[in-house]
């Protein structure tokens, strides 16, 4: 049988070790000299183990190993990477949501802080352009038109047409409306007629004092004449 030759330094592999036992398979069924026939052929360019001198068989195994175990750790690597890209994407997504809804809060408290100060100051405006009950003349008596007239430049003019409406439901504008059942008196028939005179003592013959407390009264119980209305829409009564 003749001896394979070594054709430079390599290391063993599974394949080397997979055609020796071809060789070692083909010897058992057939003659020596086909057996060396295809012992030739097949370990033809293949460095086997067994053709390494023995003193260097540990370091070829030792560098095999070494390499297998370099792949495998580079393939952890790689892993251990792709694991670390995608929580960096999914921090980052959710630091983005996180940030999103901190701006949309921020963005919905400024308009909300910003319509107030406007509402401050269309309120503060109105106040300032409107009169009181003692810039009035008092007179002995007062048509609903004057009535009228004299609570336009006292309400706001953005809150008028509640305050109207109101007043409309309450007393058709009559300042000395009396309800024969309860004693609810005036132009917002107050219950009992006594609370007018927090607004002045004349309250019984002056519907501009009159309007004066029935302003105060819903501003101060609903915030605005029109809250007022809304609320007495809603029960027919404030």
């Amino acid at each position: 049988m003749s001896r394979i030759s070594v054709r430079g330094f390599a290391v063993a592999s599974a394949t080397a070790v997979t055609a020796v036992g071809s060789v070692v398979g083909v010897a058992s069924g057939s003659t020596m000299q086909g057996t060396n026939n295809d012992a030739e052929a097949t370990a033809s360019g293949t460095t086997l183990l067994a053709d390494i001198p023995a003193g260097q068989q540990a370091q070829v195994q030792t560098a095999s190993l070494t390499q297998q175990a370099d792949a495998q750790a580079i393939a952890a690597d790689a892993g251990a990477k792709k694991e670390a890209e995608e929580a960096a994407r999914k921090a980052a997504a959710d630091t983005a949501v996180a940030k999103k809804k901190q701006a949309d809060a921020a963005a919905k408290k400024a308009a909300q802080d910003a319509k107030e100060r406007e509402q401050e100051q269309e309120q503060e405006t109105s106040r300032s352009s409107t009169r009181d009950a003692s810039d009035f003349t008092v007179q002995s008596s007062y048509s609903t038109a004057e009535i009228q007239a004299m609570a336009r430049q006292m309400v706001p003019s953005a809150q008028f047409q509640c305050f109207s409406n109101i007043v409309d439901h309450e007393s058709s504008w009559n300042y000395t409306a009396v309800n024969a059942s309860s004693g609810a008196y005036g132009l917002f028939q107050a219950l009992p007629a006594s609370k007018y005179s927090s607004a002045g003592s004349d309250w019984q013959t002056n519907p501009a004092t009159q309007i004066k407390w029935g302003l105060n009264y819903m501003d101060s119980r609903y915030g605005s004449p029109c809250e007022a209305w809304t609320f007495w829409q809603a029960n027919h009564w404030y």
